[in-house]
């Protein structure tokens, strides 16, 4: 991942910031709503922020029956995401995800398939998806995931801490993930799902960039509730209160749920409602998916041809 702005530091707990904060359940679903009627997006620009989706990928196989061969397809799918008879039609050159996304014990296969891309490999780590192992595992886990080559980690947060409203816990454990990841950006998965409410997601969600994440991410993909659009407003909103009240840009990654190119569109849209174009850009800007890749190759076919493909004329991997 390039940098083009300070990589956030975090602040002190300082909880005079979020712990009398409440949403408002109903404006936050109202608002919501409105997001996908309030801008129309057709025809060449439609296949532009399709294409911008597809730069923004993070493309992530988490199975329990991943191999190196697994890994290897995803890894070349992430170099050529899309046909090259529809680049060429398009007149792109070159296309690639935003990162590739894996088990640690996987990092190292994907690290020798993307050499010489420049697309980073992202690793979960610190127990995923539960985060209930000893501290002392997850940090080692964090560790392990970076020696072997992995520039993005995605971690997990102890959901007790937030239900119990102790958030020095949260703090001080992120702050010690933050510290294990080093030069690796770290991408606090806060697993809104299981938070209850909209009011513990903005809370968490505050004490996650307080501690120094480089990314708030909403969900495992493994929660029976993962990334919806009310949830991501009331992150992104977050997001923007700590760069209102720090200056310090931190980026936004929903995960779990989103597998359509109209879901693409619709976060896209968020983005640019709440933060502005440059929240659309992968170093501020991720997707956790793998199915989402062949609806958007679809419609990029759709919109060339005017006629749309089987689904399965675009294969995952």
């Amino acid at each position: 991942m390039t940098d083009h702005f300070p990589r956030p530091e975090g602040t002190p707990l300082t909880l005079d910031w979020f712990e009398t904060h409440s949403v408002n359940l109903s404006a936050a679903q109202r608002r919501a709503a409105t997001l996908p009627t309030r801008r129309s997006v057709k025809k060449e620009w439609q296949a532009a922020w399709l294409l911008r989706a597809i730069t923004c990928i993070d493309l992530t196989t988490l199975a329990g029956d991943d191999t190196e061969g697994r890994v290897q397809r995803l890894c070349a799918k992430a170099k050529a995401p899309v046909r090259a008879d529809l680049l060429e039609a398009l007149g792109i050159e070159r296309l690639t995800v935003g990162a590739v996304c894996v088990y640690p014990t996987m990092v190292g296969h994907a690290v020798k398939a993307l050499e010489g891309s420049g697309i980073p490999v992202a690793s979960v780590a610190t127990g995923f998806p539960a985060g209930l192992t000893p501290l002392p595992l997850r940090l080692g886990e964090i560790r392990y995931a970076v020696e072997q080559g992995a520039k993005e980690i995605d971690i997990v947060i102890t959901r007790e801490h937030v239900l119990r409203g102790n958030w020095s816990a949260l703090y001080d454990e992120m702050r010690q993930m933050r510290e294990a990841c080093g030069d690796a950006h770290m991408k606090a998965i806060l697993a809104t799902g299981d938070l209850k409410t909209l009011s513990n997601v903005y809370k968490a969600s505050m004490v996650a960039m307080q501690a120094g994440s480089d990314f708030i991410k909403t969900s495992t993909g493994k929660e029976d509730v993962n990334a919806t659009l009310p949830v991501s407003l009331t992150m992104v909103r977050a997001l923007r209160d700590y760069k209102d009240r720090t200056g310090q840009m931190v980026g936004f990654k929903p995960a779990g749920g989103l597998k359509t190119a109209k879901d693409a569109m619709n976060w896209l849209i968020l983005m640019k409602e709440e933060l502005g174009t440059r929240f659309m850009m992968p170093d501020l800007f991720r997707i956790g998916a793998s199915s989402m890749l062949g609806d958007i190759e679809r419609q990029l076919e759709h919109h060339i041809t005017g006629r749309y493909s089987a689904a399965n004329r675009h294969a995952l991997a």
